[in-house]
């Protein structure tokens, strides 16, 4: 998958593609429920000269969309990939970026009609160097904040991480119950809303038996379970 860093740095931002698009005019067109019609992008689609559409009824946050895949199988070099507007193709501008940049790869082009947004151009390629640009940066900027973030709560001496699965309350109590035998380690940890796993992990004293929470001679009945 290419990043954004990648494309802006892969050639000119000037320079169109395909440099020759003298192929098939594709169209892709989504509505994130059931409920909505497609038609209205159909139109669009059908005006500029789209040969053939495919449609998706799923959101743009589901991966799973048959048809965006099926369009990006059915086209080959010097097609021209045409949606309605940018959100029908991509879930964000990375996957945007990521979607569009295997298109040049292939020698295909793409073209937004609400943004007017056209590879084929160089005013279109320079609009996507500029995307790629501003995705890199808000990325790096995320991974810096998340750094600072977390080395500022280490300095506060708080907890990174997951939290305990027993609280030191929890594991007093736990402790409590193993002394009287007719607790079982199983109903023990149904109690504290954990597993016996859990239990043993985090009284480790058990591993020695029983016995060595009461502190009583001799060892106790083996557990029931």
């Amino acid at each position: 998958m290419t990043t954004p860093a990648e494309w802006a740095a892969a050639d000119s931002p000037l320079e169109a593609f395909p440099a020759n698009a003298s192929g098939a005019r594709v169209g892709y067109a989504r509505v994130s429920t059931k409920g909505q019609l497609l038609d209205r992008q159909i139109a669009a689609l059908t005006e500029a000269n789209c040969v053939r559409v495919f449609a998706d009824k799923k959101s743009g946050k589901n991966a799973e969309r048959e048809e965006l895949w099926q369009c990006l199988d059915y086209l080959r070099p010097g097609d021209t990939l045409v949606v309605p507007s940018l959100d029908r193709l991509g879930r964000s501008i990375q996957d945007l970026i990521s979607i569009v940049s295997g298109l040049r790869k292939r020698d295909i082009g793409f073209q937004s009609l609400h943004e007017a947004l056209d590879t084929t151009t160089p005013g279109g390629r320079l609009v996507f160097h500029v995307f790629a640009a501003l995705a890199e940066f808000i990325r790096e900027l995320i991974v810096l904040g998340t750094h600072e973030g977390l080395e500022a709560a280490r300095a506060r001496g708080e907890r990174i991480g997951r939290p305990p699965a027993m609280t030191e309350e929890q594991i007093r109590h736990a402790r409590a119950l193993l002394t009287d035998p007719e607790n079982t380690i199983t109903s023990i940890a149904k109690l504290l809303g954990v597993s016996r796993t859990t239990v043993y992990k985090y009284v480790p004293e058990l591993a020695a038996g029983r016995d060595s929470l009461t502190g009583g001679p001799g060892a106790l009945p083996a557990p029931r379970n």
